[in-house]
Order: C-alpha cells, then sequence, then structure tokens
C-alpha cells in the first residue's frame, strides 16, 4: 500500500524539496539552509511542515488529535455535529 503524497501549500513557496541518490532533502529558498537526507518524499515533507511551537506530531492519527483537542468522536446523526461529550449507548 501507498501513502499520498500530500499537496505543498501555496504559503510554502519558500521551501523546495529534491531527491537525491541518497534520499530525498528540502531546501529554505530564504536561507539557503538544507534540511535532509530523509527515506523518503512524504518524511522530508513531514519535516519541512513541522513547526516546533505546534502540537502537531509527525504520523499522528486525526483520531489522536482529535481526543487531544477533546473533539467528540461521535457524530449527532440528525445534525451533523460533534457530540458534546455525550457517547450514546452501543447498540
Amino acid at each position: 500500500m501507498t501513502q499520498a503524497i500530500p499537496s505543498t501549500p501555496a504559503d510554502h513557496d519558500h521551501t523546495r524539496v529534491i531527491e537525491r541518490p541518497d534520499g530525498c532533502y528540502w531546501i529554505d529558498a530564504e536561507t539557503g539552509e538544507e534540511y535532509g537526507p530523509f527515506d523518503s518524499l512524504l518524511a522530508a515533507i513531514e519535516d519541512m511542515e513541522y513547526n516546533a511551537e505546534s502540537d502537531y506530531e509527525p504520523g499522528e492519527t486525526v483520531e489522536e488529535a482529535e481526543d487531544e483537542l477533546g473533539i467528540s468522536d461521535w457524530i449527532d446523526p440528525e445534525t451533523g455535529d460533534p457530540g458534546a461529550g455525550f457517547h450514546p449507548p452501543a447498540d
């Protein structure tokens, strides 16, 4: 199974990802600083998008992030909104 490579947002115009025989690198176009090598293009992009000031952790699932934020995993079938901490009993 292959992983989809995320599209790069427009605000990342200051970076470039290149592939070399020893791995993938990303380059900050403003400073010219080079980061890598990474085993895959996806790993280079994840590192490029990493912000030490954020709570994002590479490889974190949506469910794990929602749990950290306290977002309910139950969706109200009538409104389509997340439940407010209420989990209906399982059938």
